[in-house]
């Protein structure tokens, strides 16, 4: 049976909570309150939005220039507002298409201008993804798995003292993935004095970028709660280099025409995320190889690319049993052929052809969503621009399996440290859940 929780932030006081999004500590502080306080209509009804404007907290009168589009696509409507006593209402119109509408604000006060933005949905619970599922989808994975496996689990571990505590004990891994030379880098994090078949594992794959791996301290509470944890970067980059290694690295590979996720994108047999996509399953065969895994539960968790990953991975191996993933990147990515909203990183028009439609295809995680059988947690915001809510619901209701959302209007493309905690507590609550099976064999 599928559950679904909706729990939505509402703009009804003026907290510190708003003033982080628009933005955080900023003199002027905006607040956008559309009338339907989970931000969600129906196609065909109007969204009114009241905006406020502050200046040290104190409401300032001006004009308000905005204009309203489609998600992450470009404007369709114009106008302006006066605001009386720091307030003003604007019509936003609606859609008759399931998908989001985006109200763009700005305003010039003191000579300094002034930016925000809010998303409402109508009926998203309809989007369908613009992908199609290749024929041989799972059979090509299958294959290129198999060819995987034939090279063997390799790897080598070495304690890193700083990192460890009371609590946690840490290794550095640096795992090979096949005869290419290609690998990556990632910290194993493990319960102090863990016992033999004890601990669930956790694989925590990245966001996007070309960075040093971070995140590999901030959330003790997995290994205080029995869990190994496993933090990888993609690149087979040493995290222990430099940072100026890092951005001298980004500047010649991640400009906009130049970046990883563009590199091979004419045959999905060499596309950058070939290796990345069959590295998830090499790192669930390390974890299930440790003396300390309890042989039963692996859980993949994520955000952004790293969203994604964990639902690609959940999809190719059925040994991961819970999956939690927020705002998956690479998702309906070849939508913007269309002109529609398309997922991270956003292909340029002039990028879709044939062959890269054709690539996108094997490796958007819409078609994996079709096919992971584990119970899964998916987190987004309305208001992201990054990974847009769009392409966010198009993976959610591809999802044929147990799941559970957590929609959060007003966030960007973020995560708060309660949410964050939440998901751990979900975990743990679902792996002692004795009407959970745990098992996708």
């Amino acid at each position: 049976m599928k559950r679904i929780i909706s729990i939505v932030w509402l703009l009804l006081t003026l907290t510190a909570i708003y003033a982080e999004n628009n933005p955080y500590r900023s003199d002027v502080m905006w607040v956008a309150v559309p009338n339907h306080a989970d931000w969600t209509y129906t196609t065909g009804e109007e969204a009114i939005v009241e905006v406020q404007v502050y200046k040290y907290g104190i409401p300032r009168d001006g004009v308000v220039n905005y204009s309203i589009g489609g998600d992450l696509l470009d404007s369709d409507h114009q106008g302006m507002i006066t605001l009386k006593e720091g307030r003003a209402t604007i019509n936003m119109g609606t859609s008759q298409e399931p998908g989001f509408r985006d109200l763009r604000l700005e305003i010039e006060l003191d000579n300094q201008r002034y930016k925000h933005h809010v998303k409402v949905g109508f009926s998203p619970e309809k989007i369908q993804p613009w992908t199609q599922e290749p024929a041989d989808f799972m059979s090509y994975w299958r294959k290129a798995m198999k060819e995987a496996q034939q090279y063997p689990l390799k790897y080598t571990k070495e304690y890193v003292p700083e990192m460890s505590d009371g609590t946690t004990d840490s290794w550095l891994i640096h795992l090979e993935l096949n005869k290419a030379g290609q690998s990556l880098y990632g910290y194993l994090l493990m319960p102090k004095d863990a016992e033999k078949g004890s601990c669930p594992v956790v694989l925590t794959p990245p966001g996007a970028g070309v960075k040093t791996i971070k995140e590999v301290t901030s959330r003790p509470y997995f290994q205080e709660n029995g869990m190994i944890r496993f933090v990888t970067e993609i690149h087979g980059l040493d995290p222990r280099m430099p940072e100026s290694y890092f951005e001298e690295m980004r500047r010649a590979f991640e400009s906009k025409d130049h970046g990883y996720l563009r590199s091979g994108l004419n045959d999905p047999d060499r596309y950058y995320m070939r290796h990345v996509y069959l590295g998830l399953v090499r790192c669930i065969d390390l974890l299930c190889s440790l003396p300390e895994w309890d042989g039963r539960n692996v859980i993949t968790l994520g955000g952004s690319q790293g969203g994604a990953l964990a639902l690609v991975a959940a999809a190719l191996d059925h040994r991961v049993n819970l999956c939690v993933a927020n705002h998956p990147a690479l998702s309906d990515m070849g939508a913007g052929s269309a002109g529609l909203t398309s997922g991270y990183p956003h292909f340029r028009f002039e990028e879709y052809n044939t062959a890269t439609l054709r690539t996108m295809s094997y490796y958007d995680v819409v078609n994996f969503a079709r096919h992971i059988r584990c119970e899964t947690y998916m987190t987004w915001g309305y208001n992201d621009n990054t990974c847009s809510p769009t392409t966010s619901y198009a993976v959610w209701n591809t999802l044929r399996c147990r799941k559970t959302s957590l929609i959060t209007p007003i966030n960007e493309h973020w995560t708060s440290d309660a949410t964050n905690r939440a998901q751990m507590e979900w975990v743990k609550r679902r792996l002692a859940d004795e009407d959970n099976p745990n098992d996708n064999n």
